[in-house]
């Protein structure tokens, strides 16, 4: 189970959390509300986001500790903890742990919470509406008996016949009338999803303050048709049949170095030091470096993050370094350099952070012309002690994906501890 453990200091509102506040204290005139001196109830609560056309649920518990409260958010096998919850009147503020966004409510009674999701990365005015209830409520209510078991792996595709189209694996699990799983792409997973199957019927969600996802389909002759739903801004159609065989392009086979580049090389400025750091200096130390492109915003980067964390602690006294290339969102360069902080605080990294503007492709291969492409984040490069490129690793398969995530890791285990045993250019190694 993954679960995040998160301490987040007191901040200052920001100019949209203060509109609106003015707006909920003021909409109704200036009276406060009953619900001002009353709690809101503890245990299991239940929250929509209205998308419009569609309902996106996902479960939480609240849970106070003396005079902390907290909230923790389910996604099928994780569970994130969330600690920013901040009180005024019948107002209240949450904000995840990791990613720049909050909800901004109004309490009515001791049961009930509604207010706007605002994902501020996506710009000021981007909000959804919320409703939540107090009560073990079941993510989607069941309807009828299960008529299918769609369990195991699928062939999906989406936007078929669009220039929008792409392949995906899906990856279902059903449990006692519970299904879990996601789909994993060339570029990374669409991480924990969770929800039912009811008849023909197939629902899935996932909130985890970045992600708003929402998928539904039926099942016809033994093929899955239904949409997919990003938040408010993006929804498209999505197919899938089941293929157990079914497998994407090798993702060490999409990214490559550009030709006439033989070797990584770069001095970027550090977040912990302001010092420029190169990757070339690690190699002239004869140290195995893993350079991970990545960025705060990006959460298949925090499941890699977490992972080459416990890679670093169990490597680094034999010769591992590992250097992250960050790109943000953020045209501002303090705002990015503030919330890469945060994101290496959060997560505790022990490896270096350096900074290399903003998310834009052409941004990333000026940064890094080694590169023929960026085609996600993350991507991660293995240089061995000679300094040879060993590989090039497209995209991220999290612990959502279970087995493949689970195979991979070992796998990358074993590959790094070959590239610390090697003494010279010997064979490649193979990391499925």
């Amino acid at each position: 189970m993954a679960i995040w453990f998160l301490l987040i200091p007191f901040r200052p509102m920001r100019s949209e959390s203060l509109l609106a506040l003015f707006l909920i204290l003021f909409s109704g005139g200036c009276a406060w509300s009953p619900a001002e001196t009353m709690a809101p109830r503890t245990g299991p609560w239940r929250m929509e986001l209205d998308l419009g056309n569609a309902r996106l649920p996902f479960t939480f518990d609240l849970l106070q500790d003396g005079a902390r409260w907290h909230m923790v958010i389910h996604n099928g096998e994780e569970s994130i903890r969330v600690d920013d919850m901040q009180r005024r009147g019948d107002s209240l503020f949450i904000r995840m742990p990791l990613f720049d966004s909050e909800f901004i409510g109004v309490l009515e009674g001791d049961s009930v919470y509604t207010g706007h999701w605002y994902n501020y990365l996506k710009g000021p005015g981007y909000r959804i509406p919320f409703q939540a209830r107090s009560g073990a409520l079941p993510r989607f209510p069941p309807h009828t008996a299960p008529a299918h078991d769609p369990s195991g792996s699928w062939h999906a595709t989406f936007s078929a016949g669009t220039p929008d189209a792409y392949e995906a694996l899906g990856i279902f699990q059903k449990v006692d009338g519970r299904l879990s799983g996601t789909f994993g792409t060339e570029t990374g997973d669409y991480r924990f999803l969770e929800g039912r199957v009811s008849g023909d019927s197939l629902l899935l969600s996932a909130f985890d303050g970045s992600h708003a996802f929402l998928f539904s389909a039926r099942l016809t002759n033994d093929t899955l048709r239904g949409r997919f739903w990003s938040g408010t801004h993006w929804e498209e159609p999505w197919v899938a049949v089941r293929e157990p065989a079914f497998r994407l392009r090798d993702p060490d086979s999409l990214t490559t170095l550009k030709e006439g580049h033989a070797m990584v090389d770069f001095s970027l400025p550090c977040i912990n030091t302001g010092n420029l750091a190169s990757p070339q200096d690690m190699l002239r130390k004869g140290n195995v470096v893993m350079v991970q492109v990545m960025g705060s915003w990006c959460p298949n980067c925090v499941d890699e993050t977490i992972l080459l964390k416990e890679l670093y602690e169990t490597y680094h006294d034999q010769g591992l370094e590992i250097i992250a290339v960050a790109f943000e969102k953020y045209t501002e360069e303090e705002q990015a350099l503030q919330m890469l902080r945060r994101f290496r605080d959060r997560l505790g990294v022990p490896y270096d952070i350096v900074y290399g503007g903003e998310a834009r492709k052409e941004v990333v291969l000026q940064q890094l012309p080694f590169l023929d492409r960026i085609m996600s984040y993350p991507t991660c490069i293995f240089v061995d002690r000679t300094g040879k490129v060993r590989r090039i690793r497209t995209g991220f398969y999290g612990p959502g994906t279970g087995e493949h995530y689970l195979n991979y890791k070992r796998h990358l285990f074993a590959f790094v501890q070959q590239l610390l045993d090697e003494r010279g250019p010997d064979t490649l190694g193979v990391l499925p």
